[in-house]
Order: C-alpha cells, then structure tokens, then sequence
C-alpha cells in the first residue's frame, strides 16, 4: 500500500500570521529554519497563585506599536519551563506555550517560546518545528505568501 504523501507548500522569509484565539491579526513573522522552536514577543511575565492553589502564567502579547495590542493580561494554565538557545548561543530559562497560530487559512497547535523581543524588529519567529509540522519550505526571496494566497482565494469567483 503506497502512503500518501501532502505536498509542500513554500512559506516566504517573513510571513503575517493570525492567532485566533487571541485575536490578534495579521502579526508579522520572521521564518527560522536556524531556531528549533517558535516564539511570539510578550512582556510582564509572571507566575500567580490561583485560589486553588494551582499556579498560572501571565502574559501581556505584543506590545503598545501593535495595532492588535490591547494591555490585556493573558493567564495560561498550561506552561512549561525550558531551555531555549537563542541565536547568540546563549541558553535562556523560557515559559512555553501552545498555541493555535493560523497560515494559510490553517490553523496549526504548536509550542512558542515566551520572550521579549522588543528589540527585535518582528514579533514573532516560527522556527523548525512548525515548518516541519506545516510541510513548509522556505524561499528566501519571497514574503507574504500565506497572505496573497488568501487575498487572491478571497478575490477569485467560486
């Protein structure tokens, strides 16, 4: 029996994602192959009690130059603490999450990195294992590809 194989589909170097269940829109992303795991900007990270005892992460995504952004603090029960290199070499302790992030009209559950990359100039990075999960390939010379194959499936009659 012959497996069936889905093809690739390209992604460009810098791509606009939707994250649904935080509706945010539209948010630039800087494609990695050279980063393992994924990652979105937040800011004022930190651990709370519950009444219950249990223990939550809250999180501002993005920042106020966003147009998406609107301070709301986001609490997620479920996190994990690990080890992520950055691209320096330096290894950081970063909060994970998993997260719903669509492309393509897409939507994919994958883990992102919590981290502050308000220096950096796009807010989020899709690394390695997301472009494996997708079937993604990346041409460097393209940007936005998700994007115009939307608007063009939007414009086109049914």
């Amino acid at each position: 029996m012959k497996k069936l194989r889905i093809p690739k589909r390209v992604v460009g170097r810098r791509e606009l994602v939707d994250f649904p269940q935080f509706q945010l829109w539209g948010v630039e992303a800087k494609v990695d192959t050279g980063a393992y795991t994924s990652a979105i900007h937040c800011s004022n990270i930190h651990l709370a009690t519950r009444p219950d005892g249990r223990q939550c992460l809250h999180v501002q995504l993005l920042d106020p130059s966003h147009p998406d952004f609107d301070g709301t603090l986001m609490e997620f029960t479920d996190f994990g603490l690990r080890d992520i290199k950055s691209s320096n070499g330096d290894v950081q302790e970063r909060y994970v999450i998993r997260a719903v992030m669509r492309i393509f009209g897409e939507d994919f559950d994958t883990e992102f990195s919590l981290s502050d990359r308000s220096d950096m100039k796009y807010p989020v990075l899709l690394g390695r294992l997301l472009l494996r999960h997708g079937r993604f390939v990346v041409d460097v010379t393209r940007r936005n590809v998700s994007y115009r194959a939307q608007q063009a499936a939007q414009s086109s009659p049914s």
